[in-house]
Protein backbone atom coordinates (compact mmCIF):
# COMPACT_ATOMS: atom_id res chain seq x y z
CA UNK A 1 0.00 0.00 0.00
CA UNK A 2 1.26 3.43 -0.94
CA UNK A 3 2.46 5.67 1.86
CA UNK A 4 0.53 5.81 5.09
CA UNK A 5 -2.97 6.41 3.75
CA UNK A 6 -4.20 3.05 4.99
CA UNK A 7 -3.76 3.26 8.76
CA UNK A 8 -7.56 3.29 8.95
CA UNK A 9 -7.90 0.38 6.49
CA UNK A 10 -9.71 -1.93 8.90
CA UNK A 11 -11.95 0.75 10.39
CA UNK A 12 -13.04 1.94 6.94
CA UNK A 13 -14.00 -1.58 5.86
CA UNK A 14 -15.68 -2.36 9.17
CA UNK A 15 -17.85 0.79 9.10
CA UNK A 16 -18.74 0.32 5.45
CA UNK A 17 -19.79 -3.27 6.07
CA UNK A 18 -21.92 -2.12 9.03
CA UNK A 19 -23.69 0.43 6.83
CA UNK A 20 -24.37 -2.09 4.10
CA UNK A 21 -25.60 -4.67 6.59
CA UNK A 22 -27.75 -2.14 8.44
CA UNK A 23 -26.60 -3.25 11.87
CA UNK A 24 -23.79 -1.99 14.09
CA UNK A 25 -22.56 -5.40 15.21
CA UNK A 26 -19.11 -6.48 16.34
CA UNK A 27 -17.01 -7.82 13.47
CA UNK A 28 -16.15 -11.48 14.09
CA UNK A 29 -12.58 -12.85 14.39
CA UNK A 30 -13.11 -14.44 10.97
CA UNK A 31 -14.01 -11.07 9.45
CA UNK A 32 -10.90 -9.50 10.98
CA UNK A 33 -8.78 -12.33 9.58
CA UNK A 34 -10.24 -11.70 6.13
CA UNK A 35 -9.53 -7.96 6.37
CA UNK A 36 -5.98 -8.66 7.49
CA UNK A 37 -5.53 -11.08 4.58
CA UNK A 38 -6.66 -8.36 2.15
CA UNK A 39 -4.32 -5.85 3.77
CA UNK A 40 -1.38 -8.28 3.64
CA UNK A 41 -2.11 -9.02 -0.02
CA UNK A 42 -2.13 -5.29 -0.81
CA UNK A 43 -5.78 -5.12 -1.90
CA UNK A 44 -6.62 -1.39 -2.19
CA UNK A 45 -9.35 -0.04 0.05
CA UNK A 46 -11.29 1.23 -2.98
CA UNK A 47 -11.39 -2.30 -4.43
CA UNK A 48 -12.57 -3.74 -1.10
CA UNK A 49 -15.47 -1.31 -0.87
CA UNK A 50 -16.44 -1.85 -4.51
CA UNK A 51 -16.33 -5.62 -3.97
CA UNK A 52 -18.54 -5.33 -0.88
CA UNK A 53 -21.08 -3.34 -2.92
CA UNK A 54 -21.15 -6.02 -5.60
CA UNK A 55 -21.43 -8.84 -3.08
CA UNK A 56 -24.42 -7.19 -1.40
CA UNK A 57 -26.09 -6.66 -4.77
CA UNK A 58 -25.53 -10.30 -5.71
CA UNK A 59 -26.71 -11.50 -2.29
CA UNK A 60 -29.85 -9.35 -2.50
CA UNK A 61 -30.78 -10.98 -5.82
CA UNK A 62 -30.25 -14.51 -4.47
CA UNK A 63 -32.79 -16.66 -2.62
CA UNK A 64 -30.61 -16.53 0.49
CA UNK A 65 -30.92 -12.76 0.53
CA UNK A 66 -34.68 -12.88 1.05
CA UNK A 67 -35.12 -11.46 4.56
CA UNK A 68 -31.72 -12.66 5.84
CA UNK A 69 -28.82 -10.25 6.39
CA UNK A 70 -25.40 -10.98 4.94
CA UNK A 71 -23.44 -12.01 8.03
CA UNK A 72 -19.79 -12.28 7.03
CA UNK A 73 -17.18 -10.63 4.84
CA UNK A 74 -16.31 -14.14 3.65
CA UNK A 75 -19.23 -13.87 1.21
CA UNK A 76 -17.54 -10.82 -0.34
CA UNK A 77 -14.16 -12.46 -1.02
CA UNK A 78 -14.65 -13.28 -4.71
CA UNK A 79 -16.14 -9.88 -5.51
CA UNK A 80 -13.33 -8.05 -3.68
CA UNK A 81 -10.57 -9.98 -5.48
CA UNK A 82 -12.35 -9.41 -8.81
CA UNK A 83 -12.54 -5.66 -8.13
CA UNK A 84 -8.84 -5.64 -7.16
CA UNK A 85 -7.88 -7.39 -10.41
CA UNK A 86 -9.94 -4.90 -12.43
CA UNK A 87 -8.27 -1.97 -10.67
CA UNK A 88 -4.84 -3.46 -11.34
CA UNK A 89 -5.64 -3.92 -15.04
CA UNK A 90 -7.01 -0.38 -15.29
CA UNK A 91 -3.84 1.01 -13.71
CA UNK A 92 -1.54 -0.90 -16.08
CA UNK A 93 0.17 1.38 -18.54
CA UNK A 94 -0.84 4.59 -16.81
CA UNK A 95 1.85 7.16 -16.19
CA UNK A 96 3.35 7.23 -12.72
CA UNK A 97 1.78 10.13 -10.79
CA UNK A 98 4.17 12.89 -9.67
CA UNK A 99 5.59 12.49 -6.20
CA UNK A 100 3.93 14.57 -3.55
CA UNK A 101 5.84 16.86 -1.26
CA UNK A 102 6.53 16.20 2.42
CA UNK A 103 3.41 15.14 4.27
CA UNK A 104 2.30 15.71 7.79
CA UNK A 105 3.30 12.98 10.23
CA UNK A 106 0.49 10.46 10.67
CA UNK A 107 1.04 10.27 14.44
CA UNK A 108 2.55 12.57 17.03
CA UNK A 109 5.53 11.38 19.09
CA UNK A 110 3.36 11.45 22.18
CA UNK A 111 0.78 9.14 20.57
CA UNK A 112 3.53 6.76 19.49
CA UNK A 113 5.11 6.74 22.96
CA UNK A 114 1.78 5.85 24.57
CA UNK A 115 1.22 3.09 22.01
CA UNK A 116 4.67 1.62 22.66
CA UNK A 117 4.28 1.88 26.44
CA UNK A 118 0.89 0.13 26.34
CA UNK A 119 2.26 -2.72 24.24
CA UNK A 120 5.33 -3.15 26.44
CA UNK A 121 3.09 -3.29 29.52
CA UNK A 122 0.95 -6.02 27.95
CA UNK A 123 4.02 -8.05 27.02
CA UNK A 124 5.33 -7.79 30.58
CA UNK A 125 1.96 -8.90 31.94
CA UNK A 126 2.10 -11.84 29.55
CA UNK A 127 5.51 -12.75 30.90
CA UNK A 128 4.23 -12.78 34.49
CA UNK A 129 1.24 -14.95 33.58
CA UNK A 130 3.24 -17.52 31.62
CA UNK A 131 6.70 -17.71 33.15
CA UNK A 132 5.83 -20.83 35.18
CA UNK A 133 3.67 -22.80 32.74
CA UNK A 134 5.30 -21.68 29.46
CA UNK A 135 8.82 -20.41 30.25
CA UNK A 136 9.95 -20.46 26.61
CA UNK A 137 7.07 -18.23 25.56
CA UNK A 138 7.59 -15.95 28.56
CA UNK A 139 11.28 -15.52 27.64
CA UNK A 140 10.29 -14.55 24.09
CA UNK A 141 7.85 -11.96 25.45
CA UNK A 142 10.60 -10.41 27.57
CA UNK A 143 13.01 -10.21 24.62
CA UNK A 144 10.35 -8.63 22.39
CA UNK A 145 9.41 -6.11 25.11
CA UNK A 146 13.08 -5.06 25.39
CA UNK A 147 13.36 -4.63 21.63
CA UNK A 148 10.18 -2.57 21.65
CA UNK A 149 11.59 -0.33 24.41
CA UNK A 150 14.75 0.17 22.33
CA UNK A 151 12.67 1.19 19.33
CA UNK A 152 10.62 3.57 21.48
CA UNK A 153 13.85 5.30 22.56
CA UNK A 154 14.26 6.51 18.97
CA UNK A 155 11.27 8.79 19.54
CA UNK A 156 13.42 10.98 21.79
CA UNK A 157 15.91 11.79 19.03
CA UNK A 158 15.55 15.17 17.27
CA UNK A 159 15.66 13.61 13.78
CA UNK A 160 12.47 13.43 11.69
CA UNK A 161 10.40 10.31 12.28
CA UNK A 162 10.76 7.58 9.67
CA UNK A 163 7.44 5.76 10.10
CA UNK A 164 8.25 3.24 7.40
CA UNK A 165 11.39 2.19 9.26
CA UNK A 166 9.44 1.98 12.52
CA UNK A 167 6.93 -0.25 10.77
CA UNK A 168 9.72 -2.52 9.50
CA UNK A 169 11.03 -2.94 13.05
CA UNK A 170 7.54 -3.60 14.42
CA UNK A 171 6.74 -6.09 11.66
CA UNK A 172 9.84 -8.10 12.63
CA UNK A 173 8.77 -8.09 16.30
CA UNK A 174 5.20 -9.05 15.33
CA UNK A 175 6.57 -12.02 13.37
CA UNK A 176 8.77 -13.08 16.30
CA UNK A 177 5.82 -12.90 18.67
CA UNK A 178 3.61 -14.94 16.35
CA UNK A 179 6.32 -17.57 15.91
CA UNK A 180 6.71 -17.83 19.69
CA UNK A 181 2.96 -18.16 20.24
CA UNK A 182 2.56 -20.81 17.55
CA UNK A 183 5.59 -22.72 18.79
CA UNK A 184 4.71 -22.70 22.50
CA UNK A 185 0.89 -22.65 22.60
CA UNK A 186 -0.62 -25.87 24.05
CA UNK A 187 -1.87 -28.32 21.44
CA UNK A 188 -5.36 -28.27 22.94
CA UNK A 189 -5.58 -24.52 22.46
CA UNK A 190 -4.44 -24.78 18.84
CA UNK A 191 -6.98 -27.56 18.26
CA UNK A 192 -9.76 -25.45 19.80
CA UNK A 193 -8.92 -22.52 17.50
CA UNK A 194 -8.69 -24.78 14.44
CA UNK A 195 -12.14 -26.26 15.18
CA UNK A 196 -13.51 -22.76 15.66
CA UNK A 197 -12.09 -21.63 12.33
CA UNK A 198 -13.30 -24.68 10.43
CA UNK A 199 -16.81 -24.15 11.81
CA UNK A 200 -16.90 -20.51 10.74
CA UNK A 201 -15.39 -21.18 7.31
CA UNK A 202 -17.56 -24.19 6.48
CA UNK A 203 -20.12 -22.14 4.53
CA UNK A 204 -17.55 -20.09 2.63
CA UNK A 205 -14.57 -22.40 2.05
CA UNK A 206 -15.62 -23.34 -1.49
CA UNK A 207 -15.97 -19.67 -2.48
CA UNK A 208 -12.38 -18.81 -1.54
CA UNK A 209 -9.27 -19.38 -3.60
CA UNK A 210 -6.53 -21.51 -2.03
CA UNK A 211 -4.08 -18.63 -1.50
CA UNK A 212 -6.79 -16.41 -0.01
CA UNK A 213 -7.94 -19.24 2.25
CA UNK A 214 -4.39 -19.85 3.48
CA UNK A 215 -3.98 -16.15 4.35
CA UNK A 216 -7.30 -16.04 6.20
CA UNK A 217 -6.46 -19.17 8.20
CA UNK A 218 -3.06 -17.75 9.15
CA UNK A 219 -4.46 -14.36 10.19
CA UNK A 220 -7.28 -15.97 12.16
CA UNK A 221 -4.86 -18.19 14.08
CA UNK A 222 -2.62 -15.22 14.86
CA UNK A 223 -5.49 -13.05 16.05
CA UNK A 224 -6.99 -15.73 18.27
CA UNK A 225 -3.66 -16.64 19.87
CA UNK A 226 -3.07 -12.99 20.74
CA UNK A 227 -6.56 -12.80 22.26
CA UNK A 228 -6.04 -15.98 24.28
CA UNK A 229 -2.79 -14.68 25.77
CA UNK A 230 -3.94 -11.06 26.10
CA UNK A 231 -1.18 -9.72 23.85
CA UNK A 232 -1.22 -6.80 21.38
CA UNK A 233 -0.46 -6.45 17.70
CA UNK A 234 2.62 -4.27 17.45
CA UNK A 235 2.29 -2.86 13.92
CA UNK A 236 1.31 0.78 13.50
CA UNK A 237 -1.65 -0.43 11.43
CA UNK A 238 -3.31 -1.41 14.72
CA UNK A 239 -2.72 1.93 16.41
CA UNK A 240 -5.99 3.74 17.08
Amino acid sequence: MDGWNYFNYFTEIEEYFWKKRGAHLLVSPLDWAIMEAWQKAGVPLEAVLKGIDRAFESYGRSQRGAGKPLKSLAYCTDAVLEAAEEQLEAAAGKATPPKQGPQKEAFSREELKKYFERNVAQLKQGFEKNRQALPGLAAAMTAIAKSLESSAALLDTPAALDLEDFERRLTILDEKLQAALTGHAPEELLLKIRRELDGQLATYRRKMKAEQLALVEKQYLQKRLLEEFGLPRLSLFYMS
